[in-house]
């Protein structure tokens, strides 16, 4: 990817863009925080289901590394989650030691609930953008298009 000059144009679009992120967020986050207490799952939780939903299992020490966390950490979350049903873990077949944790459909179920309201948010504030703002978050989608994030 090649650099970007910092010019007046590329500050105020991320200006513009560091503001939308923001109102989402706060947004997107109190729908989310209300929806999740009823479930008693917390944003780290929440955020680990997430990750799960798109793999088929991750190790505890994929959680640690995913969420920023020590594996003893990664296990508390693991373990409300389990209880919850939301994940299953599971052994490794050719190391027993080895711990594989899986979303389950009532995890998925949760997750895919939570990504059509934040879509919901989404698509209302979208909506409401100027053509200028709606331009802005073209190009910065286009800008970050396969970027992983870690």
């Amino acid at each position: 990817m090649k650099p970007t000059p910092q010019g007046p144009s590329v500050k105020a679009d991320a200006d513009r863009l560091a503001d939308f992120v923001i109102f989402t967020q706060r947004s997107c986050i109190l729908n989310l925080s209300a929806e999740l207490n009823k479930g008693n799952v917390s944003f780290p939780q929440f955020f680990l289901l997430a990750y799960l939903s798109s793999e088929e299992y991750l190790t505890m020490s994929d959680i640690a590394k995913k969420m920023g966390h020590s594996t003893a950490a990664a296990t508390g979350l693991v373990d409300r989650l389990e209880k919850l049903s939301y994940v299953d873990r599971l052994h490794a077949v050719d190391d027993r030691r080895k711990i594989m944790v899986r979303i389950t459909s009532k995890g998925v179920e949760l997750v895919s609930k939570m990504r059509k309201e934040i879509a919901a948010d989404l698509a209302g504030i979208l909506a409401d953008m100027d053509e200028d703002e709606a331009e802005t978050v073209e190009h910065t989608k286009r800008a970050i298009h396969g970027r992983v994030i870690s």
